[in-house]
């Protein structure tokens, strides 16, 4: 007697096969899919456009225990990132010649507070978070990567500033969706 076939089963693997097949493929023609609340959700394509402030950016984070923590913690994936890291989504909101300042209360470019950037002292789990702090002007070397769409985001309020070589692509939202 042959054994039944759990459909529920095959229907779960096929649609996991496709949705891997799918982002592979995306990836070959420089599509990211986002689904973290960083960034609106949806589909970014890699562009050649200079990185500004307003620009959506792909980037490695840069090797360190704050990101170490953050993979143990899952605020961030694994990826073919030095020390393993995946490859992070978030907009410019500084750049060369831009005075930064980060505390507790936020962060502040030029005199202005940005939305959503009060540090939290502990994430929803209860564990802490570091209390990164900053008082600069950038070169051109550095830039301010946060979300101020997710006041919970983990972002330059945790890890500072970005170094250019860090940045990988600009990219740009074809499709988006509100969560």
């Amino acid at each position: 007697m042959k054994k039944p076939i759990n459909i529920l089963a095959v229907s779960v693997l096929a649609v996991s096969v496709s949705l891997f097949v799918l982002s592979i493929g995306a990836k070959i023609i420089g599509i990211y899919i986002n689904t973290t609340p960083s960034l609106p959700v949806g589909f970014y394509k890699v562009v050649d456009e200079p990185i500004v402030s307003g620009a959506y950016v792909a980037f490695c984070p840069p090797q360190g225990a704050v990101f170490d923590m953050a993979m143990d913690r899952s605020y961030i994936n694994q990826g073919n990132c030095p020390g393993g890291y995946g490859l992070l989504l978030k907009s410019v909101f500084a750049q060369s010649g831009d005075t930064v300042s980060i505390d507790q209360a936020g962060i502040f470019v030029n005199g202005k507070h940005l939305p959503n950037s009060a540090q939290l002292t502990a994430d929803p789990e209860g564990q802490p978070l570091p209390q990164y702090r900053l008082q600069a002007v950038l070169d051109d070397a550095e830039y301010l990567l946060l979300s101020d769409l997710n006041p919970q985001s983990f972002d330059a309020r945790y890890f500072g500033l970005i170094a250019h070589s860090q940045i990988k692509q600009v990219v740009r939202p074809i499709f988006t969706w509100s969560h």
